[in-house]
């Protein structure tokens, strides 16, 4: 959403200027001869001074100036010399023979004049672009989620984090699709796309290969995404399109007022299941591993330290990055994930994976180790078991990624958030480019024209 304004071009001269209606050639009259000096107005009457508020001199003596309201009476000038009109708007003439010239008044500018344009940066005073900040990605409109949502969290951290990745505002846009998430793009200032339910990764994957240069995200929900968006989703990860897609898992329909949603609970009763839902839900995470995304990650909106660093994790690698963000929706849902996100329960309920580290949770007093392909949780205070005996993680291994992920239905483990898996492969846009550039480069450009009547026509006549 974009931001560009243009001075108007039609803006009225200043007072003491050529008009249109000024004949070409006729100069205004010089002052008056010299060592003459005009006389004052009428005792008590005083002209309107010019806009720089300097006072000029009075017209010659018996003249009164027009005033607001006149009858459009001009100073006199030299004899033969046609006056020039004022503008439309005019009310007060010019300065009378001899008077100083009044500076030139500024065009009026647009309706937010002195407000710093939204794009690009103001320079600074070198000639280099100012550091961008938080503010230059916040827009001009008023933010409509539910005061509490989740949603402002994750907003903030975005905003944020966007000053630091480099990327200018006009190479960026967010994308979404349909509920309370994809209103996301109109608060970023940015561009941005807000398209149709579940349609989001389509239309992402057209910009991205047509204009591959372009920094895209696509903002999501669970509904978005896994229900009606499902197909276009596991294809956008198969092809490994370099995006990043952030999915707001709420476990609910908040936009239309609280139906269950693809990842709701077993037993859920919502409106729309007014007896408890019997769908078993999604996993997201298990879904983005199945689809073969090479960038998986979870996280919540209640921890924006961790929050920014999975965004700024996906935003580094080069792929689609999908990460899941536990978010909460206060009116129809309220504490669907208060276990893992609040801080009387958050220790003992997650484990935060890294890189080449042991899993370790509830403050180093519990640890997970694999037995077989399933991970178990020991205890690490008693004395049997240390760190040591805790599986180290590689988030390289697409076997390890899936064992973690699984933990998702057991009670007696803690739920995963980090990154699972992340893999460089060839992305989609790369691949096309290199297509595109290969064929050219053996057979030229081709002709549409020429292509449209190649082979076998028929002409139909009646």
């Amino acid at each position: 959403m974009s931001e560009s304004r243009e001075q108007s071009q039609n803006s009225p001269e200043p007072d003491g200027h050529r008009t249109s209606d000024e004949p070409a050639g006729v100069r205004k009259p010089a002052g008056p001869p010299s060592g003459k000096k005009p006389s004052g107005p009428p005792a008590g009457k005083k002209p309107a001074g010019p806009p720089t508020g300097k006072k000029p001199a009075g017209p010659p003596a018996g003249k009164k100036p027009a005033g607001p309201g006149s009858t459009g009476q001009q100073p006199a000038g030299a004899p033969g010399a046609r006056k020039p009109a004022g503008p439309p708007t005019a009310s007060r003439p010019a300065g009378p023979p001899g008077a100083a010239k009044p500076a030139a008044a500024r065009p009026a500018g647009p309706p937010s004049a002195g407000k710093k344009p939204a794009m690009p940066s103001d320079p600074g005073g070198d000639g280099a672009p100012s550091p961008l900040t938080r503010k230059d990605f916040s827009s001009d409109q008023d933010v409509r989620w539910c005061p509490g949502c989740g949603d402002y969290a994750i907003l903030a951290s975005v905003q944020r984090l966007m000053p630091e990745l480099g990327i200018p505002k006009e190479n960026s846009v967010f994308i979404s699709g349909i509920g309370c998430s994809s209103r996301f793009p109109y608060y970023m200032n940015t561009y941005g796309l807000h398209s149709i339910h579940g349609r989001a990764p389509a239309l992402a994957t057209g910009l991205k290969a047509s204009r591959p240069e372009l920094d895209v995200w696509i903002i999501t929900g669970d509904g978005d995404a896994l229900s009606i968006g499902g197909n276009h989703l596991i294809h956008l990860m198969r092809r490994n399109v370099n995006v990043q897609l952030l999915l707001f898992n709420n476990q609910i329909y908040g936009l239309t007022k609280g139906q269950y949603s693809p990842t709701s609970e077993l037993g859920k009763v919502t409106k729309s299941t007014p007896y408890g839902s019997i769908d078993h839900p999604f996993n997201p995470v298990t879904l983005a591993l199945g689809a073969d995304a090479t960038f998986v990650a979870r996280t919540m909106d209640r921890d924006p330290k961790h929050l920014q660093q999975m965004i700024r994790r996906g935003h580094q690698h080069r792929g689609s990055a999908f990460i899941e963000i536990y978010q909460n929706c206060n009116i129809f849902n309220d504490g669907a994930f208060f276990r893992f996100t609040e801080k009387d329960s958050k220790a003992k309920s997650t484990v935060f994976i890294e890189h080449e580290k042991p899993l370790v949770y509830d403050g180093g007093r519990r640890g997970l180790r694999l037995d077989g392909f399933r991970l178990e949780s020991i205890d690490l205070a008693n004395g049997r078991w240390s760190a040591d005996d805790c599986l180290v993680y590689d988030e390289t291994s697409v076997e390890l990624a899936h064992i973690a992920a699984r933990m998702f239905w057991q009670d007696d483990l803690p739920r995963p958030f980090g990154v699972f898996y992340s893999n460089e492969r060839a992305t989609y846009d790369d691949l096309l480019k290199t297509q595109i550039d290969g064929i050219t480069e053996k057979r030229g450009r081709g002709d549409i024209a020429a292509l449209l009547n190649a082979g076998d026509t028929w002409d139909i006549t009646e």
